[in-house]
């Protein structure tokens, strides 16, 4: 499909893009939109600067940067849960940095800049919407998705001789939070054919991994215990994707409560935590669930 988008078709394509304000010409944009970036862009530009930067700024490289750019995101995907306007927009800002400042850094080594990262999605968004800026008609979100992954499979093709699906549950391992990579995993894995006939398998599976489990931690190594924990954890994961259920999402709620619980029991506490007996706290977890119940 991503042929489709090549020659003559690719010209018309490029005609169709003027009616969308955000792929106009940067004349016909927004001039304090460009300002205010162009204004990040030299900020950035001039703290990576030899003579008069930021010693701090200097020293970094992209590997140094990855755990503000890991932490950015959870703290925009944070600020969105909270539903918080002007907490997104700060949050924003603190991720669009990371992306700046990275390309900064790449552009001091002839590797790319920003106008290449900019042309490069921009490009993408172009080639997998052909319903929007080609001729291909779609009926739903469900075949919008259904295209993006035909599209995204034909681009890939070529990128690595040994592409395929072993290759992308590789990159999902590597890349993605590990609750998200395994339902991810799971998914194509299931969708490749790969599956239980029914839940009551994945429930067998479970009871499976749950008695190595137990008898890893009773006779077995760490190591040992590790590798069956995680069998278990992957298990638990296949039963949320037979039940439509979002693991990741489960247990970020889970930590939620779990919190506003503890903040009850420490604030009905007549002393300090571990100066209660066991019995005395959990009577007051107790009183601290049925209180965040009503």
């Amino acid at each position: 499909m991503a042929s489709q988008l090549r020659g003559r078709e690719r010209d018309d394509i490029i005609a169709k893009v003027a009616p969308y304000p955000c792929l106009l010409p940067i004349a016909a944009m927004s001039t304090p939109t460009l300002a205010a970036l162009q204004r990040l862009i030299d900020v950035v530009a001039q703290l990576r600067s030899p003579q008069g930067g930021c010693p701090w700024d200097l020293a970094q490289t992209p590997q140094t940067l990855i755990p503000y750019v890991i932490e950015e995101a959870y703290e925009v995907v944070d600020a969105l849960r909270q539903g918080d306007s002007e907490a997104i927009a700060d949050e924003l800002g603190d991720l669009l940095l990371q992306v700046v400042l990275q390309a900064q850094i790449a552009s001091e080594s002839n590797q790319f800049d920003l106008k290449t990262v900019a042309e490069t999605i921009t490009e993408k968004l172009i080639r997998r919407h052909p319903h929007v800026f080609a001729e291909v008609q779609v009926e739903g979100a469900a075949e919008v998705m259904k295209h993006w992954e035909q599209i995204k499979a034909e681009e890939e093709k070529g990128k690595s001789e040994t592409q395929g699906l072993t290759s992308r549950l590789s990159r999902y391992a590597r890349s993605l939070p590990p609750l998200t990579a395994g339902m991810k995993i799971s998914k194509k894995a299931a969708a490749a054919g790969f599956e239980w006939d029914s839940v009551e398998g994945v429930w067998d599976k479970f009871q499976e991994e749950l008695a190595e489990f137990q008898q890893a931690i009773a006779h077995e190594s760490k190591q040992r215990q590790q590798s069956e924990l995680g069998d278990l954890l992957f298990t638990l994961i296949n039963i949320a994707r037979w039940y439509g259920l979002d693991p990741a999402e489960a247990l970020h709620e889970t930590n939620q409560r779990f919190v506003q619980r503890f903040a009850q029991v420490e604030s009905a506490a007549s002393r300090p935590l571990e100066e209660h007996s066991l019995e005395e706290l959990e009577a007051l977890w107790q009183q601290a669930k049925a209180q965040l119940s009503q």
